[in-house]
Formats: structure tokens, C-alpha cells, sequence
């Protein structure tokens, strides 16, 4: 069901069109008008893939945007100081969602939950100089992260309630 989400949001999705075949470097900028930075993170995306959603220290958010269909998911592994040692993510959809999706990525490594969440989409936009039609991209890798950070300290409040219903 989910890839036929996805496949049904690509059709509504006229941003997406740039997937239809693969578009040189030059023909995007032209086509698009996307910054070279956004060029860059589609071309060369950092920190593609997943990691294991099961385990207690990775938070996983899946978010998306009915309006285009862009759907990003984004996750975090957190060491046990509160550190976020690895970030990964997936994102079926434009050239600046796939880029916002990577430099989130990129942010996020390296710092703590707290400092994670300081992390807003207009910082985003002016590091990938998000054209205004393009900043609901950017939004969505702000609410990843907050969905990713949410679902990790889901897990570790319902690890501390498990541990202490094993005491009792």
C-alpha cells in the first residue's frame, strides 16, 4: 500500500516530473532553476539508506506533504550520552525535497537531542536558497526531525516504564 501511495502522490506531483528520465546536471539547473547547493545534494545526496527502526536507540520520522507528494523519512541513532552518532534518510519526491532531506541529515550528526531540535526549516531554505514555491520542502525536514527525535524518546520513556514494571 505504501508504494502505491507513493506512485499515486508522484502522478499529483508536478514538481516530480524532474524523475520521468534522469536530467544532466546543467538540464536541472535550467529546467528547475534549483540552486547549485540543491543540484548538489540530488546529484550526490548524503546519508541515503535506513537503519534498523526496531532498535531502541534509532527514532524514525515519516512524514509528507498531500499537496505535492513528497514523503520523507528520517532517522537518527543516538548514542548513550544523547549524542546523535548517525542520520539516514529516504525521500521519494522532488530535487529540493531530497535536497533539504540530505542536508537535515548532515545537520543533525553530531549533535545533541536539544541541539537537534534547534534546528528550523528557514535555515534550510537559506542554506539551499529555497525558492518560496519550495519551502514547504524544508518544513518537512524540520517536522522529520522532530518526528525522529519523538519517536526516540518514545522509545527510551516506554524502555524506562518496561524497566521499571521488571522491578516491581
Amino acid at each position: 500500500p505504501f508504494i502505491m501511495a507513493l506512485a499515486a502522490a508522484a502522478r499529483r506531483c508536478a514538481s516530480c516530473a524532474i524523475f520521468s528520465r534522469s536530467l544532466s546536471v546543467p538540464e536541472l539547473r535550467s529546467a528547475c532553476s534549483y540552486h547549485k547547493k540543491v543540484v548538489d545534494h540530488y546529484e550526490n545526496p548524503r546519508n541515503v539508506g535506513s537503519l534498523d527502526k526496531n532498535d531502541k536507540n534509532v527514532g524514525t520520522g515519516l512524514v509528507g506533504a498531500p499537496a505535492c507528494g513528497d514523503v520523507m523519512k528520517l532517522q537518527i541513532q543516538v548514542d548513550e550520552n544523547g549524542k546523535i552518532v548517525d542520520a539516514r534518510f529516504k525521500t521519494f519526491g522532488c530535487g529540493s525535497a531530497i535536497a533539504s532531506s540530505s542536508l537535515a541529515t548532515e545537520w543533525v550528526k553530531g549533535k545533541s537531542i536539544d541541539e537537534a531540535l534547534k534546528i528550523k526549516n528557514t535555515e534550510i531554505a537559506k542554506e539551499l536558497s529555497l525558492p518560496p514555491v519550495k519551502l514547504h520542502c524544508s518544513m518537512l525536514a524540520e517536522d522529520a526531525i522532530k518526528a525522529a527525535l519523538a519517536d526516540y524518546r518514545l522509545k527510551q520513556k516506554d524502555d524506562k516504564e518496561t524497566l521499571a514494571e521488571a522491578r516491581n
